[in-house]
């Protein structure tokens, strides 16, 4: 249980009942959490956004760089470290990727993990804070342009 709380960062109780619902496989295991996710984002969607962080990325020489904001449901969430990466780690995306708008970022591969979406990323964060969380803007900056 702890080698798959550390590769997936969600609780110890989810760990638990996703691998008893995995029957111990660990991929089995993934794809329940997948599925528990999209059930709590969906449950989730309907409440308000009060906080969130604003992250910056500058690429190289300073030629390059983005602006993201990610808003979550409390200065709780909104203060965490790891949401805080996720900021971070989503406004390198968006300088990497260039995306022209919120569902083009969320439809990208992360650059981090190819084999999951943005959108999916943020939808196990989701079920990792235990909040609702969204990207509700970015602006990406290139002086080359």
């Amino acid at each position: 249980i702890k080698a798959f709380r550390e590769k997936t960062g969600v609780s110890i109780a989810a760990c638990r009942v996703a691998l008893e619902a995995g029957g111990g496989d660990e991929e089995q295991a993934l794809v329940w959490l997948k599925k528990s996710g999209e059930r709590l984002a969906q449950k989730k969607s309907g409440r308000s956004l009060e906080a969130g962080v604003v992250a910056a990325y500058i690429h190289g020489q300073g030629v390059l760089g983005a602006l993201l904001e990610l808003r979550s449901e409390t200065d709780f969430v909104a203060k965490n470290e790891a949401f805080r990466l996720l900021a971070d780690d989503l406004a390198m995306q968006v300088a990497a990727m260039a995306p022209a708008e919120i569902g083009d970022l969320l439809s990208l591969p992360f650059i981090k993990d190819p084999n999951q979406t943005v959108g999916d990323l943020v939808q196990n964060s989701v079920q990792k804070f235990g909040e609702r969380i969204e990207i509700s803007r970015f602006i990406r900056f290139d002086a080359r342009e």
